[in-house]
């Protein structure tokens, strides 16, 4: 665990080189790969959402292929197809972006349903089915989409299946002032625009970073907090629709990994209240007059956290 959390910190280091001052998302995006789980990232433009998709495939040594989603974007240019070979007179599958590891999901909300539909069975099943045939991805299979928050003309909203399936979902938020200079600077020394990050793993070495957060301690005590702060958003007044299971299983394996990066080999209570908000607020369905007066999901779980007791005993 003691190495684990090392070789952690070091990619976290890494990637600060490339996006600046902005720690705490980082982590948590990080946290989210290494849960397996795939993220969101919803902001505005111009915050390095892309950026750290890609420094992150870059310092794992990951395969990374970027899918720009648009109106106009079929399933088979995100699944792959089946192109005719005159030279041997049958046809070949080309596998299209999907099969890499870390796939950004570029404004997935500007794709039509039936293209976000093929993105869904491989976010949920790590297999993609087309004509007919089934072929499994190579694990590890992570998508980072993004969205902008503030655009609608031309876009589709994720259905509540789509959301439900993003272990987390993140605001990444503008940096402060001596951040945005630091980085300025530190471009004027580069010289480019280009940021080299160097790989500090490879794909067997980062599937192991996972497996190691299997070994982390969740007590009954911890396993029934996290279910009661599911549960608790299901019966808000202002919530039509709470949290899934599949938020309860976000909150657990999320905490585990936080534990992880604090060196801790057990979860503690404080960690399921450190990841709540991203591992569970995009799955919350507001009533209708709580919608209508923009009620911030994100406040409806501050209040649950707020009423559900904590666990005195680990």
């Amino acid at each position: 665990m003691a190495d684990m959390t090392e070789l952690a910190e070091r990619l976290l280091a890494e990637v600060e080189r490339a996006v600046v001052g902005k720690r705490r998302v980082l982590e948590l995006v990080l946290m989210c790969l290494l849960a397996d789980g795939h993220v969101l990232i919803e902001d505005y433009p111009g915050l390095a959402k892309t950026l750290i998709a890609r420094s992150f495939a870059q310092v794992t040594s990951l395969r990374f292929s970027r899918i720009q989603f648009m109106p106009d974007l079929m399933p088979s240019d995100v699944t792959g197809s089946s192109i005719f070979d005159q030279r041997t007179a049958s046809f070949e599958f080309r596998p299209g972006p999907l099969f890499a590891n870390i796939v950004l999901a570029d404004e997935i909300n500007r794709a039509p349903p039936r293209t976000q539909a093929a993105l869904l069975e491989a976010m949920a099943e790590r297999r993609v089915s087309s004509e007919g045939v089934t072929r499994a991805l190579e694990a590890p299979f992570l998508v980072i989409a993004t969205q902008n928050p503030i655009e609608f003309e031309g876009t589709y909203p994720l259905p509540e299946a789509q959301l439900d399936r993003f272990i987390a979902r993140l605001a990444v938020g503008y940096p402060d002032a001596a951040d945005e200079t630091a980085m300025l600077l530190a471009r004027r020394d580069r010289g480019v625009d280009e940021v080299l990050l160097e790989p500090l793993v490879d794909a067997p070495a980062f599937l192991a970073m996972q497996r190691a957060t299997e070994e982390i301690h969740v007590s009954d005590a911890i396993a029934d907090y996290a279910v009661r702060i599911v549960s608790a958003t299901r019966a808000h007044a202002s919530v039509q629709v709470g949290a899934s299971p599949r938020g309860s299983l976000a909150l657990f394996k999320l905490a585990r990994c936080h534990a992880a990066l604090r060196g801790r080999e057990y979860v503690i209570p404080d960690d399921v209240k450190a990841i709540a908000v991203p591992a569970i607020a995009h799955r919350i369905v507001l009533e209708p007059r709580a919608w209508v007066a923009r009620v911030p999901p994100e406040k409806i779980v501050a209040e649950v956290l707020a009423d559900v007791a904590t666990p005195v005993s680990q």
